[in-house]
């Protein structure tokens, strides 16, 4: 599975937790059922993975973690939250920098409508 259908079939479960459970609950809500059904539709999900900073020769572990790693090829950072900033998506563009990954997407369950909570962000674009 390539990163572009990789990417549909995470926003297609995630269209379908949202649809379940509405918009309203904890991110570690969204987390935990979207890892499940994720697994269902036979993916393989790493969920709080830590992020570690390397700078030069010193790696810090600094307690930040990547909401979930799908197929070893996507970071996905989940919000709840009523507006998406800047700083979000600056985040999961650290993450994926530090983890040396391509692409990120990240998913805001506080809509109405999950398609407009959901951003596709590039590592290098």
């Amino acid at each position: 599975m390539d990163l572009n259908e990789l990417s549909h079939a995470i926003i297609g479960a995630a269209i379908e937790v949202h649809r379940r459970l509405g918009p309203g609950l904890l991110e570690s809500a969204y987390r935990a059922c979207l890892a499940y059904e994720l697994r269902t539709r036979g993916l393989k999900v790493i969920e709080e993975q830590p992020v570690p900073v390397v700078y030069d020769e010193v790696k810090l572990e600094c307690g930040f973690r990547a909401d979930l790693i799908v197929g070893n090829a996507i970071v996905v950072e989940l919000k709840a939250k009523t507006t998406i900033h800047p700083v979000d998506e600056a985040q999961l563009l650290s993450h994926l920098r530090l983890l040396k990954m391509r692409l990120g997407l990240l998913v805001n369950f506080h809509e109405v409508k999950l398609v407009n909570g959901v951003r596709r962000i590039i590592n290098g674009y």
